[in-house]
């Protein structure tokens, strides 16, 4: 009988936790962590501040985990999208695939959007707490390099990141942008026949054939 006592005591304890977690991430995503509240993300909760303090310690740690927690969840879904593409794979194929977890949040809304919303805008300036996923960050560059190397031989690795890193900074513009809520819009389908060849294009790096021109005036 105690036995079972903890149990359900370890099962509420967790729900609340998952609830903080939740909570906090759709107030992130909603305006980021300037003016975060304890009290704003308690009451949204529905818990008290004693849970927050014996879950996660403090507010900071609660948002850190939370931003950590959407990371994770973003890296994980772009990993499973390129780890089947090879040097044989298309530069299409390899924008679809980078942009396949924020096209579904996109199409779906709800918690996965604001996951990619929350990745969004904490990207500039990450907590520290990031570090233990370097590893993840490594293999998605890593993945995107194999088919952009095969691909554009005569492009240098440094520039061919720099492009990967552009083609993030794009994705996560967009999901932050007006026009990123006009797009959500869309059936699915339009969302990638739109943004596919738009970040082709970047990895790519072909510039408009007036652009040397329009340079040099």
């Amino acid at each position: 009988m105690a036995s079972g006592g903890s149990d359900l005591r370890r099962e509420a304890g967790q729900r609340t936790r998952e609830c903080l977690l939740r909570t906090t991430l759709h107030l992130l995503a909603a305006r980021g962590p300037d003016g975060l509240s304890l009290r704003e993300v308690t009451e949204a909760a529905g818990t008290n501040v004693a849970a927050v303090s014996y879950h996660f310690g403090s507010l900071r740690a609660l948002r850190d985990a939370a931003v950590e927690s959407a990371l994770e969840t973003y890296l994980d879904a772009q990993l499973g999208a390129l780890a089947p593409l090879s040097a044989d794979s298309t530069l299409r194929e390899l924008a679809a695939a980078f942009a396949r977890p924020m096209m579904h949040a996109l199409a779906v809304g709800g918690p996965e959007l604001a996951i990619m919303r929350t990745v969004a805008r904490v990207g500039i300036d990450p907590p520290d707490s990031w570090g233990r996923l370097t590893a993840k960050f490594e293999q998605t560059r890593t993945d995107a390099l194999r088919v952009l190397t095969a691909r554009l031989p005569e492009v240098g690795h440094e520039e061919l990141t720099f492009r990967t890193r552009c083609a993030a900074g794009l994705l996560n513009w967009l999901v932050m942008a007006p026009i990123g809520g006009e797009l959500a819009a869309r059936p699915a389908e339009q969302i990638e026949r739109w943004l596919v060849p738009v970040l082709t294009g970047t990895l790519e790096g072909h510039a408009h054939p007036g652009t040397g021109a329009l340079l040099r005036g």
